[in-house]
């Protein structure tokens, strides 16, 4: 009698039930090229993430045949760079598109669970300083610790009564708020916003704000587009200006705060799975939250690691926010007082 080939597993149909482990793919078997082409990073990288999951990723489970860590890792790593559950890449690691959910399912949640690990603010004094003289160094903006902005990525629709994540475009996305250093070093990343949530609300709500005004430090601040108001620990581009001094200020404010804008378009063309090319995000918003939050992170490793992914070319459809911004005069005479002091002290 003829079984239906739908019931059965694919792996199951390739390498049978004697295989505790999936785990054939090697990668001493193949070159750094082959590699990089593939899933996007090379060997070191790869053997790094293998040790850094390793033990999460081996976890005991119900599964007979347990997939090996290298291999979930590969898996992720070909899912998130190229935006695709192709069977041409399962095939290569020898594993079913079935798999390759589960592996990028368990890679993305371990991924996470390190994020404070990886993403962060500097805490000791001579590395904020380092952080401020750096971003100083790119055109002249004294003090700051880091530059803040908001990117959406595009998720399927939830359902239809769901209208919290149709963005001003029409689209479903995700609203995700992101901070980094003059490298382009993510210091922090929200990234579960609903997409109708203008920026100025996401910053209003998120726990950056908080960070800061509870932990405030007097002598820096984040900078910011038009889109956010004026804080004491935000600072913002002049709307109009009107003096020599305030022109400067206003260049060097979009020569710094150019660099997130930079690191969006970094990991738009890295991970490939976030830039709208192949289609939306096909999971919940938590879980499209959570893949773009690993995709973060291995961001960060890989700047960690020496890869200058900054040279490769822009690509896809990640948006940058494009609020209609009105003309927002600051209620914090505070805020509006220590930019004018900026303006005298260090552009007048």
């Amino acid at each position: 009698m003829a079984v239906p080939i739908a019931v059965l597993d694919c792996d199951l149909l390739l390498y049978g039930r004697g295989h505790r482990t999936l785990d054939r793919f090697k990668l001493e078997d193949v070159t750094d090229e082959y590699l990089v082409s593939t899933y996007g990073f090379p060997r070191q990288f790869i053997c790094y993430l293998v040790d850094l999951l390793g033990a999460t990723l081996s976890r005991p489970t119900q599964r007979s045949r347990a997939i090996s860590p290298e291999t979930q890792i590969l898996a992720a790593l070909g899912f998130y760079t190229s935006g695709s559950f192709q069977t041409r890449m399962g095939d290569a690691i020898g594993i079913s598109q079935a798999s390759m959910s589960r592996c990028v399912a368990n890679v993305t949640e371990a991924l996470v669970e390190r994020a404070s690990q990886f993403i962060h603010f500097p805490k000791d004094e001579a590395t904020v300083q380092t952080l401020k003289d750096d971003f100083y160094g790119l055109a002249g903006m004294p003090g700051v610790l880091g530059v803040v902005d908001c990117t959406h990525v595009a998720i399927k629709a939830p359902n239809a009564e769901d209208l919290s994540y149709v963005n001003r475009k029409g689209l479903h996305s995700l609203n995700c708020l992101m901070v980094c250093d003059s490298r382009g070093v993510l210091l922090s990343a929200e990234t579960h916003w609903p997409g109708s949530l203008p920026d100025c609300t996401v910053l209003e709500q998120a726990a950056l704000t908080s960070q800061f005004e509870t932990e405030l430090r007097k002598d820096g601040w984040l900078l910011g587009d038009s889109a956010f108001l004026l804080r004491t620990w935000l600072m913002t581009p002049l709307h109009i200006p009107e003096t020599p001094a305030e022109y400067r200020y206003n260049m060097a404010h979009s020569a710094t705060h150019n660099v997130i804008e930079r690191t969006f378009r970094t990991i738009r063309s890295r991970f490939r799975c976030l830039d709208g090319s192949k289609g939306t995000l096909q999971y919940s918003p938590e879980k499209s939250s959570h893949i773009i939050l690993a995709c973060c992170v291995l961001h960060n490793i890989s700047l960690q690691h020496g890869l200058d992914v900054w040279s490769a070319p822009a690509t896809g459809h990640m948006e940058q926010s494009e609020e209609e911004y009105e003309q927002m005069e600051s209620v914090d005479s505070e805020a509006c007082r220590v930019r004018q002091e900026l303006l005298l002290t260090h552009f007048s």
